[in-house]
């Protein structure tokens, strides 16, 4: 029986409302975090002609989402407006999309029958803060709930069996949208995977099958010969700078409890369930005949869409907390959160069932509104700005408590940030350049001088600190900046990983490093006295490691042919690579010469 058109237009009228919903609660949080800032100094740098770098002459993939950079590109040299308005902008667009794309899939798999589609799972999404906190914050998470709905939305729409046959167009198309998942952020091919891996299994015939993967697999492919060519590494440096490869299961389990526990999520789980139970009960005409067990009878059904989503949302999830999870709370766990709610982003109230099928769902789906006022009013983290044994922390409250601005958006709102004032300032009055390092008073920095001669027009400055988007965004782009943890500082981000450091902040390059790498004065006075002139040589003369002096070379020469090659064969090589941070051990490794004591003063 074909739904009363009074319940399609209510649940178009929720749709519409939750829509609005996801679109005022992120407005309402809008921000754009020190890690979206990184993004956009990678994008002054493309529309300035330096290439996707972080510093000029320095090829370093600091952004984990390659797609998302140049979307972001694309939208700020078309409109010529501020960046951060840009990323703002699209930001809300695609959170807004993604949330309505999410529950219009769903809803096409209850098309045909007699029922009236509240929303329910996208509900329970938008309602979760760090949902809403990362609506925005200039970082992917919009670009990656937005690849997963899109994606959902056409699965749906190529296993309704309505159509007996899906078009070889539709099917073209996804495989298209599914071989991006690389693109939008590495970790996304577990669903991008999954979902191409189902297009192959169900269409008939081989040459449909190869246009499949030639389709999804030519744009990545692509981008990773070029990526191994250009950074000399087969993925971003990002995932080398937090060793992403590595397990911590025990700081991942406290970030999915620091998650689920605040907000109570076993909450909505649980009645969301008999929801979930109705998605997969298959409508009898989309059931397979007893004579038809092909694989395009079984795969092809909303049934396995539901598991398709359920399966690829516990992988994603099980990957967050295997290696660690993150520093800010909640983020890499919303994606897997998405993906579980998918199946649920609306359920279906019975028309035709009775009147006790009606209450019960009515009331399932009350308990989810209830609970969504409760977490949305919930503050998941009541430590608020500080950073706890977990290292953990509500980014959005820290950094608008420590910038003194709700919604800090601007990169000049970061100025008022401890020490970025005083940044700008020890720039100016230090004409000549040199190495600015943060002291321990918030109101001064630390300048190492460059060596006489000074060039005309000054040597260049380097700034070595941790927080780059707020650093490199209030600075120009002939300013390098560095930071001990790696990931715009390949040296940084190649040294071994500290044991129980803080999740995602578990490198860090003694500054010694940094004095011997920009060839900076090397002596006191010169050098701060918390430095010592002995490991500054000690570093000098690590910095001749083969294979170090190979890795820098990688990225720092000049972009011809044979670096190019050079680069593709040896990208595995480096992405392995990794030496010990302090020099001394480091010479022992490479077996080189000591430096000579220096005389005594």
């Amino acid at each position: 029986m074909e739904t009363p058109r009074w319940a399609r237009v209510t649940g178009a009228v929720g749709i519409v409302v939750v829509g609005i919903l996801a679109f005022v609660g992120a407005w309402d949080r809008r921000w754009i975090a020190d890690d979206g800032l990184i993004v956009l100094r990678t994008v002054r740098n493309l529309l300035a002609g330096n290439g996707p770098v972080f510093n000029a002459g320095e090829r370093v993939e600091t952004n984990t989402s390659a797609a998302w950079t140049y979307v972001v590109y694309a939208f700020s040299w078309l409109s010529g407006v501020r960046l951060e308005y840009v990323v703002l902008t699209i930001a809300l667009v695609l959170t807004t999309a993604a949330v309505v794309v999410a529950m219009i899939g769903t809803a096409r798999l209850y098309s045909g029958r007699a029922v009236l589609v509240l929303p329910a799972g996208a509900i329970v999404y938008i309602a979760v803060p760090p949902a809403r906190d990362f609506a925005t914050s200039g970082l992917e998470s919009c670009l990656v709930i937005f690849w997963i709905a899109v994606l959902w939305w056409l699965m749906v729409r190529w296993a309704d069996r309505r159509q007996p046959t899906p078009s070889p167009a539709l099917v073209l198309v996804i495989a298209f949208w599914g071989g991006l998942s690389p693109l939008v952020r590495p970790e996304l091919v577990i669903v991008g995977g999954l979902a191409l891996l189902m297009l192959v299994i169900a269409s008939p015939g081989w040459v449909l099958r190869g246009a499949i993967v030639v389709v999804a697999g030519l744009l990545p492919v692509v981008y990773q010969i070029w990526r191994m060519g250009y950074y000399a590494l087969p993925y971003p440096n990002t995932a080398v700078s937090k060793d992403a490869g590595g397990a911590k299961w025990a700081q991942g389990s406290t970030y999915l409890w620091n998650l689920v526990g605040p907000y109570a999520l076993w909450v909505p789980a649980l009645l969301v369930l008999g929801g979930a139970l109705i998605a997969l009960t298959r409508q009898q005409r989309s059931r397979p005949s007893r004579g038809d067990v092909s694989l395009l009878s079984r795969v092809r059904t909303p049934g396995a869409m539901v598991t398709f989503a359920l399966v690829a949302g516990l992988i994603s999830a099980v990957y967050a907390v295997r290696v660690g999870g993150d520093f800010m709370h909640g983020r890499t766990l919303l994606p897997a959160l998405f993906l579980l709610l998918l199946p649920v982003a609306v359920v279906p109230i019975p028309l035709r069932r009775g009147t006790v099928a009606l209450v019960s769902c009515v009331a399932l789906w009350l308990g989810i509104v209830v609970w969504a006022v409760f977490a949305a009013t919930t503050t998941g983290m009541p430590q608020g700005t500080t950073v706890g044994r977990s290292g953990i922390v509500d980014e959005r409250a820290f950094y608008s408590q420590n910038t003194g601005h709700r919604h800090p958006i601007l990169a000049s709102d970061y100025l008022d940030y401890p020490r970025m004032r005083a940044m700008v300032q020890t720039i100016e009055n230090t004409p000549d350049g040199g190495l600015l390092l943060p002291s321990a008073q918030f109101t001064y920095w630390d300048v190492v001088p460059p060596p006489l001669p000074i060039p005309e027009g000054g040597a260049e400055h380097v700034v070595y600190f941790l927080n780059l988007g707020m650093t490199s965004m209030n600075v120009g782009l002939d300013v390098r900046v560095l930071d001990q943890m790696g990931l715009a500082y390949p040296l940084a981000a190649h040294t071994e990983r500290l044991d129980n450091g803080r999740i995602g902040h578990d490198k860090n390059l003694y500054t010694d490093w940094v004095v011997a790498d920009t060839g900076m004065v090397d002596v006191h006075p010169f050098l701060p006295f918390y430095l010592d002139e002995e490991w500054v040589d000690q570093a000098q003369v690590a910095l001749t490691c083969p294979q170090t002096q190979a890795l820098l070379t990688s990225y720092r020469s000049d972009l011809t042919r044979a670096r190019f090659i050079q680069n593709f064969k040896s990208a595995l090589d480096f992405a392995a690579y990794r030496f010990d941070r302090v020099p001394e051990y480091e010479i022992q490794r490479c077996n080189l010469e000591p430096p000579p004591e220096r005389p005594a003063p």
